[in-house]
């Protein structure tokens, strides 16, 4: 195992762009492995044949290039948590270019924005829920709500808020263990801040509070709102869809709502036994109160690992 660590242990953590690019063969189309609203990830083959996940950041991201990369570094590189992606490295650097300005060609400076994770063969959530054929057990979904759950805990303990919880920012190692990723949007508050106001409103739709949607409000239940919504999504295996220019879930949680009851479970899974039924009802039990609209009657994130371990009343 020391051996095939040993070439990425020995890089410092400010790689140089002509490294990303000689791991990513120039960026090629065929390193793609996902592409999001702050940029593509490309796979890199190491020296060693060890792969990493390089993620160039894009010029028109949601948040600007600067203010996304100096979020992920700095609220990252410290996290070590079996539920949380690890940033192993980064890259931030100019090369003189000729481009237009004004109708004329200047020599300038211009950045690329890099981030470097673990690699993570099975991909998203999103890809092993609704991208091709989903037969996933339903223990294997359990397992995956109490770990994306449990890197919740980790971060609001910091306290650092997600901001983007959805299932394209879930990913998966070889033994469907998930871990937590893109923190672009992420905020660090203030040991004793709990809230903080925005004008500046960014997201992914049909995952977004209504308090911040709506009022710019920000705060850990923020996050619990999203987390419903996985949970959600990860019990049932249906999508939260919403509507052309239409950024709430609410229908989706009406629907879910309506149609999710303990008949509908058990026709759903008639194969479970009892005590896997009662993880079940009290996933969309949990899922449900987490997307309630004020954000004051959401489970902290602490209680909801409570419940899923057991160890409170349901």
């Amino acid at each position: 195992m020391a051996n095939k660590e040993s070439v990425l242990s020995t890089l410092p953590k400010d790689l140089p762009l002509d490294f990303l690019r000689t791991i990513t063969n120039n960026f090629s189309a065929d390193h793609i492995i996902g592409t999001g609203g702050f940029g593509t990830v490309y796979k890199g083959i190491m020296p060693d044949k060890q792969l990493i996940a390089v993620k160039k950041l894009a010029e028109n991201a949601p948040l600007a290039r600067d203010k996304a990369f100096t979020n992920e570094v700095q609220n990252m590189m410290a996290l070590r948590n079996d539920n949380i992606v690890k940033l192993l490295g980064y890259c931030h650097e100019g090369q003189k270019k000729v481009v237009q300005n004004n109708g004329r060609y200047i020599v300038a400076d211009v950045f690329e924005s890099l981030l470097c994770y673990e690699y993570l063969p099975v991909g998203s959530l999103q890809k092993n829920l609704f991208e091709g054929p989903s037969n996933m057990p339903w223990h294997t979904r359990f397992k995956i709500i109490k770990g994306i759950c449990n890197g919740l805990l980790f971060l609001h303990r910091i306290p650092i808020i997600h901001m983007d919880l959805k299932p394209e920012n879930i990913l998966l190692d070889h033994n469907m263990t998930p871990k937590i990723a893109d923190f672009g949007l992420s905020r660090l508050f203030g040991q004793e801040q709990t809230r903080a106001n925005t004008q500046n409103v960014v997201g992914s739709y049909g995952y977004i509070a209504p308090e911040y949607l709506y009022r710019g409000e920000i705060s850990a239940q923020s996050d619990i709102y999203s987390l419903g919504l996985l949970i959600i999504e990860t019990t049932t295996g249906e999508k939260n869809q919403p509507k052309q220019n239409e950024p709430s879930a609410r229908g989706f949680i009406d629907q879910v709502q309506k149609i999710w009851t303990d008949g509908h479970i058990a026709s759903k899974y008639p194969q479970l036994n009892p005590n896997d039924l009662l993880e079940v009802k009290v996933c969309i039990k949990i899922g449900l109160e987490c997307v309630q609209i004020d954000r004051k009657s959401r489970p902290s994130i602490e209680k909801i690992v409570e419940r899923l371990d057991g160890r409170c009343a349901n």
